[in-house]
C-alpha cells in the first residue's frame, strides 16, 4: 500500500524551541513509517523541495533505499498515483478543496490525525468538515475513543445547526477510525548498569522509591500536580518509605516553574523533589532509568491520547494515571497499574467558560486552565494506589512486566503502522468502488473563486473569443523586440509563473502581424490544455501595449 506523506520538518521534529506533544508524536510516527512500511516506493508531498531532501536523508538513515517520488504544489494531481495522502494534523478541509479544484474529489483520499481538539482553530476545522468537499473515503484518525466522541459531538452540533439554519438533508462525513499512537519499545530498554548509573547520578539511597512524572510541566494545560503532591505526601507518611519525586519536563516560563516549586514545597515537604529538563536526551534517560513508578494525573481537555503512560509501560514501570481520555484506553486498571477516578461537572455548567474563550476574554491556555479547575482527581484513590506500590516490590515488578508485554503486543509501532496501512488500503478500495456513481460538485471552493468571475463587475468590458486585436505597428520583429525589452523589467516579469512562454508570445505576434485577428483565431493552433492560458495572455499583451484592441 502506497501513501504520500505530507512533510514539513516542524511537524516531525522535537528539536524546535516550543516542544509540543504533536511534535513528539509526529517524529515517532515518521520514524516508524519509514522503518516498518511495506511500501516498495515512497511518496512525499512538500511545499519546499528542501523538505524532500530532509525526508530522503531520514529514509537513508533508517536503511531504506527505495525510490522517493516528490509532489509539490504544482504537481498535486500526481497524488492520484499513491491514492492517499497523510497529513500530521486534523485539517483535512483545505486538502479536500485543493483536490476538488485540481482534479475530481474521487482522485485520491485524504487522511489526517487528531492531536489537541480543544483549541478554537481545531474545533473550527472539525465543524467545517460538514461544508468541505470531504468524502466517505477520507479519514480523520482518532487516537482514542474519548477524542472520537469529542469529534463526533462537534460534528453533530454543526449538523444540528445547519439543519435548523439551512434545512440541510444531505450529510457526507469522513471515517473516524480509532488508532492509538505507538512507541519504539527499544528506546525504553534500560540495563541494570543504566539503572544503577541513573540512581547514582540522582544520589538516591538503595531503598529510595522514585515516582516519575514525565512531560510538559503545565498545571493549566497538561496535568495539575496538586493531587499527585498530596497523595505522595500521605502515602509516604503512611508507609514511612523514602520517596523521591522526579519531574522530567519543561516549564513554559519562570513563573510556572516557581508555581510548581512553591506548591511542592508546601504540599509535599517530606518528599525529595528533583526537576530534570525533559528536552535534554541525557536527562530523559536518567529519568526513565531511575523510575520505579510512573504517575500522570491528567485532568486537562488539551490532552487527547497521552503517550507517556505507554512509554512508561514500555520501560516496564507500573503506572498510576487518571481515568481520563486516552489513558483509559491504554492502561488496564489493576494489571498495568491503577486508573484513578476523575470527576467533571455535568453538561450545561460550562457555557460561560466557552463564551469567555469565544469572546477572547480568555486565551486558549486560560480556557484550558479554567476548565481544568473544575475537574478533580480522586486524591484518596491515588494515595491508596501509591501505598500498594510502595509496600510491594513484587506488585511493581508484576505490573511493570504486564505493561511491557501489553506494549509489545499492541502499542509497538510495527503493529500500529500495519493498522495505518490497512486503513489506507480500505480508503482506496472504497474510493475506487464508489467512483462510478460519484459526481463532482459544481462549486469547487466557494471561498476561492476564479477572480475573473468574483470580480467580473469591476472592468468595463471582457476579452471574448470574437474580440478583435491587432499588432501595434504591424511589424513582427519590432513587436517581439519591444516585448523582450519590456520583459526585462521586474514590474513585468514578476508574474512569470502564470504568463505565456516566450515561444507562445512569438506565435501570437506572428499571427497578429498578418492584420487584425479575432482573439480565438490567435490561439486555435495551441494544445487544448494551453489554450486557456494563452488566451488570457492576450490581455497581458494588450496591457504591455504590444497588441491593441480593434473596435
Amino acid at each position: 500500500m502506497n501513501c504520500a506523506i505530507y512533510y514539513h520538518p516542524e511537524a516531525y521534529n522535537t528539536l524546535g524551541s516550543k516542544l509540543m506533544g504533536r511534535n513528539a508524536a509526529g517524529e515517532s510516527f515518521l520514524r516508524a513509517f519509514i522503518k516498518y512500511s511495506q511500501a516498495n516506493q515512497f511518496w512525499v508531498q512538500v511545499e519546499n523541495k528542501e523538505y524532500a531532501i530532509d525526508f530522503k536523508k531520514k529514509m537513508f538513515d533508517l536503511g531504506r533505499s527505495e525510490s522517493l517520488s516528490i509532489i509539490d504544489p504544482k504537481s498535486l494531481s500526481v497524488l492520484g498515483e499513491p491514492g492517499v495522502v497523510f497529513f500530521p494534523g486534523p485539517n483535512i478541509c483545505e486538502p479536500s478543496f485543493h483536490r476538488g479544484i485540481i482534479s475530481r474529489s474521487n482522485s485520491w483520499s485524504v487522511c489526517g490525525i487528531t492531536h489537541t481538539t480543544s483549541s478554537a482553530l481545531v474545533m473550527d476545522i472539525i465543524s467545517n468538515f460538514l461544508t468541505s468537499p470531504i468524502q466517505p473515503w477520507d479519514s480523520l484518525i482518532c487516537t482514542s475513543k474519548a477524542v472520537k466522541s469529542n469529534v463526533e459531538l462537534i460534528m453533530q452540533s454543526q449538523v444540528d445547526y445547519l439543519k435548523e439554519r439551512l434545512g440541510i438533508s444531505k450529510l457526507v462525513l469522513p471515517q473516524l477510525p480509532v488508532i492509538p499512537l505507538g512507541v519504539h519499545s527499544s528506546d525504553f530498554d534500560y540495563s541494570i548498569d543504566d539503572k544503577d548509573y541513573a540512581r547514582r547520578k540522582l544520589e538516591l539511597n538503595a531503598d529510595s522509591i522514585v515516582v516519575l512524572y514525565f512531560g510538559r510541566l503545565s498545571f493549566h494545560a497538561k496535568a495539575h500536580p496538586l493531587a499527585m503532591y498530596k497523595a505522595l505526601q500521605d502515602a509516604a507518611a503512611h508507609t514511612e518509605k523514602d520517596i523521591v519525586l522526579v519531574e522530567c519536563g519543561w516549564h513554559a516560563n519562570d513563573s510556572i516553574c516557581e508555581a510548581f516549586s512553591d506548591a511542592a514545597s508546601k504540599v509535599c515537604p517530606s518528599i525529595r523533589h528533583i526537576v530534570l529538563d525533559g528536552r535534554n536526551v541525557h536527562s530523559r534517560k536518567i529519568a526513565w532509568a531511575s523510575a520505579d513508578i510512573f504517575c500522570s494525573l491528567s485532568d486537562n481537555i488539551q490532552e487527547t491520547f497521552g503517550i507517556t503512560p505507554v512509554e512508561a509501560m514500555a520501560a516496564g514501570i507500573p503506572v498510576v494515571v487518571s481515568d481520563w481520555d486516552g489513558y483509559r484506553d491504554t492502561v488496564r486498571n489493576g494489571i498495568d497499574g491503577f486508573l484513578i477516578p476523575t470527576l467533571m461537572p455535568e453538561t450545561g455548567l460550562g457555557m460561560d467558560l466557552a463564551l469567555r474563550y469565544a469572546l477572547k476574554l480568555d486565551s486558549y491556555d486560560m480556557y484550558c486552565g479554567n476548565t481544568s479547575s473544575f475537574t478533580s482527581v480522586d486524591i484518596q484513590a491515588t494515595r491508596n494506589a501509591f501505598i500498594k506500590l510502595f509496600e510491594s516490590p513484587e506488585l511493581r515488578r508484576k505490573m511493570g512486566q504486564e505493561g511491557r508485554e501489553r506494549v509489545n503486543e499492541v502499542y509497538e509501532w510495527r503493529n500500529i503502522i500495519k493498522r495505518y496501512e490497512a486503513l489506507w488500503l480500505s480508503m482506496s478500495s472504497l474510493r475506487k468502488a464508489e467512483s462510478s456513481d460519484f459526481k463532482s460538485s459544481t462549486y469547487q471552493w466557494p471561498a476561492r473563486l476564479d477572480p475573473f468571475y468574483a470580480f467580473s463587475k469591476y472592468p468595463s468590458r471582457k476579452l471574448k473569443s470574437q474580440t478583435k486585436v491587432s499588432l501595434i505597428g504591424n511589424d513582427f520583429h519590432d513587436a517581439f523586440s519591444n516585448f523582450q525589452r519590456l520583459y526585462q523589467l521586474s514590474m513585468i516579469n514578476y508574474t512569470n509563473d502564470v504568463l505565456p512562454t516566450h515561444s507562445e508570445v512569438r506565435q501570437i505576434l506572428e499571427l497578429a502581424a498578418k492584420g487584425p485577428q479575432k482573439a480565438f483565431d490567435l490561439i486555435k493552433d495551441f494544445s487544448e490544455n494551453r489554450k486557456p492560458f494563452v488566451f488570457r495572455g492576450i490581455n497581458w499583451l494588450l496591457k504591455l501595449g504590444i497588441l491593441i484592441e480593434q473596435d
